[in-house]
């Protein structure tokens, strides 16, 4: 049976194959950054690719491969975002160019991400890998806006803080709404960036 599979999915590698299954990632990761992660299904998936469930399974391992490869989709979105806004302007500060990634972070999708966190801290057995891919994709992001003359080593330990400190603003806003708390946090991180600058 799985050598039928394997034979069956071969096509699917081609590059024809790998443009529809972006297609069809790039509708469903759409859907849900409306709808959310409640009661996601091959069906519903489906509907909103304009497909059948078997095409979704030709071209995707299951629905939890469905969701997660949408919800890695919706990351790249939000990163590139907060890249964006966090080095449009030349010269500035690190503590500068995190604070501006801040709006991007709690923007139109970030719900949708806020609960793929929240289903991997529910049920890590089976969706553990949507928290640990999210420090794989945005650690990248963080490294690259470290000073260049800095080390591996401490341009990891200052992208660590700052991921962790994030979630737990991020944790924060769509939990208690504290807007004023985070930003008081956020004026205490940025004193430590710079203290970190300075060193």
């Amino acid at each position: 049976m799985t050598e039928e599979r394997t034979g069956y999915r071969r096509s699917a590698k081609s590059p024809r194959g790998e443009a529809r299954r972006r297609e069809l990632l790039d509708k469903v990761a759409d859907e849900l950054g409306v709808n959310g992660l409640v009661d996601f299904s091959l069906r519903r998936a489906a509907r909103a690719a304009g497909t059948t469930h078997k095409v979704l399974l030709y071209h995707f391992d299951g629905p939890e491969d469905l969701l997660t490869q949408a919800v890695l989709q919706l990351r790249e979105r939000r990163i590139s975002r907060a890249l964006a806004a966090a080095t449009e302007q030349g010269d500035r500060s690190l503590a500068e160019r995190v604070h501006s990634m801040w709006p991007t972070l709690i923007g139109a999708e970030s719900w949708v991400l806020d609960q793929a966190i929240g289903l991997a801290m529910y049920d890590a057995g089976r969706y553990a890998d949507l928290a640990r891919s999210a420090s794989r994709q945005y650690l990248p992001t963080l490294l690259s806006l470290c000073p260049d003359e800095w080390d591996e080593q401490r341009k990891t330990e200052v992208a660590e803080l700052i991921l962790a400190t994030l979630r737990g603003f991020l944790i924060e806003w769509r939990t208690s709404g504290d807007a004023a708390g985070i930003e008081a946090g956020f004026a205490a991180l940025v004193r430590a960036l710079e203290r970190e600058e300075r060193a």
